[in-house]
């Protein structure tokens, strides 16, 4: 009885949060632990979006603080044609980017998921461009597009075709980032499709088999829809990094290429800011962004929870 008394504290040492009883010491000692990540957090995300919000509404430049203006940003935006093409070419290289990533990334997957030579090697070399920094990988294939001494150019002359501007000619601007886009990132879907195929249990390929399902049916009746949860992921997540692609876009195309043939959402609104030093209207433009970005990722939250599998 007395060892039970012991163990039982007078109620001053608890609280009661939410519903649920705590000990009053635990409460102190996570107060103390989260205090530092929700100051960051505050500083570090909500205090810029609440700004960003702000600014929107104002005729903020870099030199000035500004004064609220009500939605004649967004009314700005609306008219301006710049920035529904640059819309229309974020969603054009998004939909290209896809269609090849996706595509190229299973068909490596499933060679690399088979029994081939050098396989370990195969897989370092597609994840290889990964792990290299955007910046001196454009800067390589910068080269690459030359128009006179690059080595694109000198495959077509072998091949008896003309050469290509590439990357000063409006009609093939965009594919040429789009060329340099999938092979940056192409290796990062390969490993995921990879990942999936080798989870993906050997009994039911063998069923399959003794089943008398060749290599192609058990491909469609039973990998792809096993891949679905991964294809649904790479797919979202494809279309967020696309919506959000700067970094080869500045270097490759500094001014958003000819014609404004390369100039992407994230693109206009640094060109607001920084070039025109309009800040709130590249607020207004970067809300759209986030916008568009949550309802990407609210879709794709919905679909990985209706689309899932149990490999058990």
């Amino acid at each position: 009885m007395k060892s039970a008394a012991k163990e039982i504290r007078p109620s001053i040492h608890r609280l009661r949060i939410f519903g649920r009883v705590y000990e009053r010491e635990q409460v102190i000692a996570a107060a103390v632990l989260m205090t530092p990540v929700l100051v960051a957090v505050f500083m570090l995300f909500i205090l810029p979006v609440v700004q960003v919000v702000y600014y929107s509404f104002t005729n903020m430049t870099t030199s000035k603080r500004g004064t609220f203006v009500g939605i004649e940003n967004f009314k700005y935006l609306i008219g301006d044609t710049k920035f529904f093409r640059a819309i229309g070419n974020t969603v054009l290289f998004a939909v290209m980017k896809l269609i090849f990533d996706t595509g190229l990334a299973l068909i490596i997957a499933l060679m690399l998921d088979s029994h081939i030579p050098l396989r370990k090697f195969l897989r370092s070399t597609y994840f290889a461009p990964v792990v290299v920094p955007v910046v001196a990988s454009s800067l390589i294939w910068i080269w690459f597009f030359d128009p006179d001494v690059g080595p694109l150019n000198m495959i077509l002359e072998k091949l008896g075709l003309e050469p290509l501007l590439w990357l000063n000619d409006k009609s093939t601007a965009l594919v040429s980032i789009l060329m340099f886009s999938v092979w940056k990132g192409i290796g990062y879907n390969v490993m995921l499709f990879l990942t999936g195929l080798q989870n993906i249990p050997d009994s039911y390929i063998e069923a399959s088999k003794v089943d008398g399902a060749s290599w192609w049916q058990s491909l469609i009746k039973i990998k792809l829809p096993l891949l679905r949860p991964i294809t649904n992921f790479i797919v979202m997540i494809g279309i967020i990094n696309t919506f959000k692609v700067f970094a080869e876009i500045d270097v490759m195309t500094p001014t958003g290429g000819p014609g404004y043939s390369t100039a992407m959402i994230v693109t206009y609104i640094y060109e607001q800011a920084f070039t025109r030093g309009k800040m709130g209207r590249a607020c207004a433009a970067s809300i759209i962004l986030f916008v568009i970005i949550f309802i990407l990722t609210q879709i794709q939250s919905k679909m990985n929870a209706s689309k899932t599998v149990d490999y058990d």
